[in-house]
């Protein structure tokens, strides 16, 4: 019967054999029925990171233990007592278990969810490669993780302890605590100059980032916006995601690059009436037939060979050659080489949103955006 080895994509885990060691061990567990989670050998009373407490040790695996119960993110004092208590793991959120063990659980402990992405497959469609789920059923599950939903709960769960460099890079400050750092202890990476500065990480992605006098700061760069933080209070980001949250801010629903089907497309510049990208279209790739109610584009050839159709014309461009995209006007775009096409795009008009795109055919089944 299947096993899933479920883990999030954002840790590192180090020496990578030893913890393939530890899912080689734990893999007997899962067979049984167990759903195994790995507990990290805790080395500080952190308070960043969920702790599981382990009951008795499996009677087939003796590597194994029962999981007694999860705790919560601990206080200061808490998580001591937990380090000097000896029977304590950081939760990973890694996961070993049988597919068939888990949705049973997931029926019996979250039904809402079960529900949801069951009648999500059996409506799922075929489309060329992709296999895609019904999407207002998908879109109708609860939201919750697999800790919350089944863990918590299952008379099932099992913990295998395993002794790794382990974080799961949740914040700035554990890429701080990962990276190497220079003589004055501060990690850098980008375009940086420092000056006086010790115990910082300093992170530019876009342009020239300087510092002069600073201690145990965090500074981060990108193409949207720029956090300077304490090095002790970058735990409290989420406070700041919140509020843009609450008051609506572009800068929480979109990001300067952002990845489609046929390839990507950033951010460059924008103001009133009008907006600069760039775009990438993998060979072989094309977007949408497709046109705009509310804009007009001029796209300008930088690299590789584009194959564009606008109204009845099929025209074919290549670097520092470029077309005008009328408001209104049906028009598509393909990258019919074997290198990356790339171009910039200068939308002007009274509306630049990205729904203000009505397609007419799509490779990739999709109706907007």
């Amino acid at each position: 019967k299947p096993v899933l080895l479920v883990l999030p994509s954002d840790h590192s885990v180090k020496p990578v054999d030893s913890f393939l060691g530890a899912v080689r061990t734990a893999l007997s567990a899962a067979e049984d029925g167990f759903l195994v989670t790995f507990g990290i050998t805790p080395t500080e009373p952190a308070t960043g990171f969920g702790y599981i407490v382990r009951g008795e040790t499996l009677n087939d695996n003796t590597a194994c233990c029962r999981v007694e119960r999860f705790q919560e993110k601990p206080d200061v004092d808490t998580a001591k007592y937990l380090l000097a208590a000896g029977n304590c793991f950081w939760n990973s959120g890694i996961f070993l278990f049988r597919a068939d063990v888990y949705l049973e659980e997931l029926h019996k402990y979250a039904p809402e969810i079960y529900s949801a992405v069951k009648n999500a497959w059996e409506k799922r469609e075929s489309d060329r490669d992709f296999l895609r789920p019904d999407a207002a059923f998908f879109a109708s599950s609860p939201s919750d993780s697999i800790d919350y939903a089944v863990m918590e709960h299952t008379k099932k769960a099992a913990v295998m302890p395993v002794s790794l460099d382990w974080n799961d890079l949740g914040t700035w400050e554990a890429f701080y605590q990962t990276m190497p750092k220079d003589t004055d202890n501060n990690v850098i990476l980008g375009d940086v100059l420092q000056e006086e500065s010790s115990g910082c990480y300093l992170h530019s992605t876009h342009r020239l980032l300087a510092t002069l006098g600073l201690e145990n700061i965090a500074v981060v760069e990108t193409s949207d916006a720029v956090l300077v933080a304490r090095r002790d209070h970058l735990q409290n980001v989420k406070e700041i995601v919140t509020r843009l949250k609450k008051e609506k801010r572009a800068e929480f629903e979109l990001h300067p690059l952002v990845y489609r089907p046929w390839g990507s497309y950033e951010g460059l510049a924008s103001g009133e009436r009008f907006q600069v990208k760039r775009i990438v279209v993998n060979p072989g790739a094309e977007l949408s037939l497709q046109k705009h109610y509310h804009r007009s584009e001029h796209w300008v050839v930088v690299g590789g060979t584009a194959e564009v159709c606008v109204g009845e014309k099929i025209i074919t461009l290549v670097e520092n050659e470029s077309v005008y995209i009328p408001l209104g006007e049906v028009h598509r775009l393909k990258n019919p080489g074997i290198l990356p096409l790339t171009l910039i795009e200068i939308q002007t008009g009274s509306y630049l949103g990205e729904d203000d795109i009505v397609r007419l055919e799509d490779s990739y089944g999709r109706i907007r955006g």
